[in-house]
């Protein structure tokens, strides 16, 4: 892009910190984890992309999938050294402790003093750990469901052979997935439904955009022909895939109700753009099950990110800025189920 300019030995991008393949330590969160950077670059701040001007870099976190690989900028980054694993040791300590810390005060509180309550506290301690235990087993089961249901469809059909399909998705909207994943599966939080816009509504929005937006050339009829084809396409994945491979385990049972509340409507209008871009993750591989030649891939690829570059443009709009809380009812049900 021109507004960005790559890392080139001799050149003024050297005054960046870090280089290409280079084995570093990354904030994601409060913690440190280590990452190789993929591409190291100075932006400008031009690209509606890339807004903040500065160093930036594409880094890889060590053992984790390609998905969650990122643009950071440089206040991030920290060079791999003594010093700094130090620290890395030091937050990750500091984070255990703080998790430990309110069950230690709460302990505290119901200390025994006397015989019979020692060997009731013992007795419930004993009961405590089991159902910790029951717990611990559940929250580690509901979690691997929950990383499965995106995941494992992705990693079983990694294995097909087709097309190679990458679609750049902005950082902005990498942010929204991961806040997505914790609002639903950490916080039990829910997507309110029917969304406004839908992702049909949503979709429809975006065509008219293409007419209306000045930095473009009007598009031809054919353009016209072949967006409407790759819309209608990604609704019919949409409908498709929701029920099967776009929803967390938390989600399942609103699903179920949903459909019951409307049977006649079709999830894409219902549903809206967090579950939408969900679907964005998945397209390489559902790609990959399609006799599609590589003329029709590239232009597939050219218009979804059309379409993720819309997405980022307008995510106020498009995006909710607060989920429901379930209900215990709910809750219950859902942990059931």
């Amino acid at each position: 892009m021109a507004d960005k300019v790559a890392a080139i030995p001799g050149s003024s991008a050297t005054t960046l910190l870090f280089r290409p393949n280079e084995r570093i330590l990354c904030f994601h969160g409060p913690l440190l984890y280590e990452a190789k950077v993929v591409k190291a670059e100075m932006w400008d701040g031009t690209d509606p992309d890339a807004p903040d001007p500065g160093p930036h870099y594409f880094v890889h976190y060590k053992g984790w999938k390609q998905t969650w690989d990122e643009w950071v900028d440089e206040s991030r980054a920290l060079k791999f050294n003594d010093e700094n694993l130090a620290r890395q040791k030091a937050l990750k300590q500091a984070a255990l402790q703080a998790s430990k810390k309110k069950s230690i005060v709460v302990a505290s509180k119901h200390t025994p003093t006397t015989p019979t309550q020692r060997v009731d506290s013992e007795n419930e301690l004993q009961r405590s750990r089991k159902r910790a235990r029951e717990s611990s087993v559940e929250k580690a089961r509901e979690e691997r469901e929950d990383l499965t249901s995106l995941a494992a469809a992705q990693a079983f059909m990694s294995t097909a052979k087709g097309p190679d399909v990458k679609i750049p998705i902005p950082n902005a909207l990498k942010a929204q997935l991961v806040d997505d994943w914790e609002r639903i599966t950490k916080d039990k939080l829910l997507v309110s439904l029917p969304r406004k816009p839908t992702v049909a509504e949503m979709l429809e929005q975006y065509k008219e955009y293409r007419h209306s937006s000045k930095d473009r050339r009007r598009p031809s009829r054919r353009d016209d022909e072949v967006v409407d084809e790759i819309i209608e396409g990604l609704k019919m994945y949409f409908d498709k895939a929701l029920g099967n491979v776009l929803l967390y385990r938390f989600e399942r049972y609103q699903y179920q109700q949903i459909r019951e509340r409307f049977p006649d409507k079709a999830p894409s209008d219902i549903y809206g753009a967090e579950h939408l871009l969900r679907l964005f993750v998945q397209m390489p591989n559902l790609i990959a099950h399609t006799n599609m030649d590589d003329d029709a891939v590239q232009l597939l690829r050219e218009n979804l990110g059309e379409i993720l570059k819309y997405m980022h443009r307008f995510m106020k709009a498009l995006f909710a800025e607060e989920y429901d809380n379930a209900s215990p009812a709910y809750v219950a049900i859902a942990k059931a189920a």
